[in-house]
């Protein structure tokens, strides 16, 4: 148990050890890189911290979900189901969630899970001294939480939400009150964190990777291997060559020029899963005056593009025709059957004319270096042979999510929108509704619609709701639909596992070599 503070220390710079390299030198490309017992991932960026309260997406989401577990959680296509609750009920006025909690479980450090822990963790995330990243999910939302009995917690709204228990699934990691209120200092929790996940965090080494190994006292279904090796590998060309070599078993983030050819190997296995955060470019269109701000311009920037032929040459075929900003990855909220804007350079054209600019217009784009070059590139030459003429114009990834999040990324982007709750809200409500934190768009069907969905917790009555203000996204040229994007793994054909479906996600809940 890490309870005092010298076994604290020791336990967290035990985490700073070198990564075991166990024989992965000497393993070949159809056996495992070190023994049946190991899986070795090889990563395509570093995870920054495994502070659940701190950590962004895409460090939760690799590392997170290993550590750590929520009150609900996602199964592999993005449907909820229990984890540390097993049950909740509401009130009559939809604003009260009573939580009944499941009993015997365990943190990583022995001390038992209780209502207790579910309270600290929700206050830990609202206190500002935390800097939580979730905390603007739920600082204005949840009104009050309260312990009614060890097993049992509830949780008041401000106001009804049918997204609750997605955001609370997605945003809500809960961690050990008595160990955490235990550490010096915020920051120590990083440097050794307990969760009460399938695994357990033994060995950290920035800028090499992480090491887990098996939490044999998990409350659930014990995952089959015993240690995950989580291997940094930035250069695309290099995960690919090691996993060819025998030396790691998964490759994450798969270019896909890379796919037809690993797919011929026999030893390997590459999928192609729905990441839920297409490509699209991002239109600051309520900025009068300006060519954006007129729907024929939006529309003509869709239309002069040939999405069909970008996937096939540009993608090698891995990507999907975009049809709305809500991804069809996603388990409900999908426009259903509805066709791709048609490519017709000619109505481009008109409609450029009908909109006063029959000569197009000059702009800028900006993008950021891990968006496809290759892809950027097209767009803009489909643009050019309609008269606009935009330039790309690429900034650092934290230089471009500084003036993303202050609206300073205009007059247009590359970007993405991911979706850690699974319910469309999460892209539409920051994306496009008025006042939205990467929103410059207003269209009064569209908040109407959104009125509408806020507390409507029918999944049914959500997905019809959801289709709806897609397609009044889609006629109003909202922004420029290109491809779905789809995660490409590849794994050695002798492991069994199953990618996460609508986001990047490493659920190695059920992992296994044949």
């Amino acid at each position: 148990m890490l309870l005092g503070l010298l076994r604290r220390a020791s336990f967290a710079s035990a985490l700073v050890f070198p990564l075991l390299a166990g024989h992965a030198s000497a393993a070949g490309p159809g056996v495992p890189a070190v023994d049946r017992n190991t899986v070795v991932v090889g990563l395509s960026s570093d995870i920054g911290s495994v502070d659940p309260h701190i950590a962004i997406t895409p460090d939760l989401s690799r590392a997170g979900w290993q550590l750590f577990d929520t009150l609900y959680g996602f199964d592999v296509d993005g449907n909820l189901q229990p984890r540390l609750a097993t049950a909740y009920r509401t009130s009559a006025d939809g604003l009260e969630y009573a939580f009944t909690l499941r009993s015997g479980v365990k943190f990583h450090n022995g001390d038992p899970f209780g209502a207790e822990d579910v309270k600290f963790s929700l206050e830990r995330v609202l206190d500002e001294k935390t800097r939580s990243a979730w905390r603007a999910t739920f600082v204005d939302l949840v009104d009050s939480v309260r312990v009614e009995a060890p097993d049992r917690v509830v949780l008041r709204l401000r106001h009804r939400d049918g997204a609750f228990i997605n955001k609370l699934a997605g945003r809500l990691y809960i961690v050990p009150k008595k160990y955490t209120q235990s550490l010096a200092k915020l920051e120590d929790f990083a440097l050794a964190p307990v969760g009460s996940g399938p695994y357990r965090l033994t060995a950290r080494r920035v800028g090499q990777g992480l090491e887990f190994e098996r939490f044999d006292g998990y409350w659930g279904a014990r995952p089959a291997i015993g240690r995950l090796v989580f291997r940094l590998i930035p250069e695309p060309a290099s995960r690919v060559n090691a996993l060819t070599a025998g030396e790691v078993d998964v490759a994450e983030d798969v270019e896909p020029s890379d796919v037809r050819r690993l797919r011929a190997l026999d030893t390997l296995e590459v999928i192609a899963a729905p990441a839920g955060s297409p490509y699209h470019v991002r239109l600051y269109s309520n900025v009068p005056g300006t060519p954006l701000a007129k729907r024929e311009v939006r529309l003509a920037l869709n239309h002069a593009i040939d999405k069909e032929a970008l996937i096939r040459n540009v993608l090698h075929g891995v990507g999907a025709p975009l049809t709305s900003f809500i991804s069809s990855a996603y388990p409900y909220g999908a426009v259903k059957g509805a066709p791709a804007y048609a490519y017709d350079p000619a109505k481009a054209r008109r409609l450029l004319a009908q909109a006063g600019y029959p000569d197009g217009f000059e702009t800028e784009v900006l993008a950021y270096p891990a968006y496809p070059r290759g892809l950027a590139e097209a767009v803009v030459a489909y643009w050019g042979a309609v008269g606009v003429k935009a330039r790309i114009k690429v900034v650092a990834m934290t230089a471009f999510v500084r003036i993303d999040n202050v609206h300073q990324s205009g007059p247009m982007n590359f970007t993405q929108f991911a979706n850690s709750i699974y319910d469309p809200i999460g892209p539409v409500g920051s994306g496009a509704r008025k006042g939205g934190t990467w929103s410059d768009y207003e269209n009064a069907e569209v908040e109407d619609l959104l009125r509408q969905v806020d507390p409507e917790t029918d999944r049914a009555k959500r997905d019809a709701l959801f289709a709806r203000i897609g397609q009044v996204l889609t006629d109003d040229g909202f922004d420029v639909l290109l491809s779905e994007q789809y995660y490409v793994v590849a794994r050695k054909a002798a492991l069994a596992w199953t990618p996460q479906r609508g986001g990047k996600y490493f659920n190695f809940r059920e992992l296994a070599w044949r």
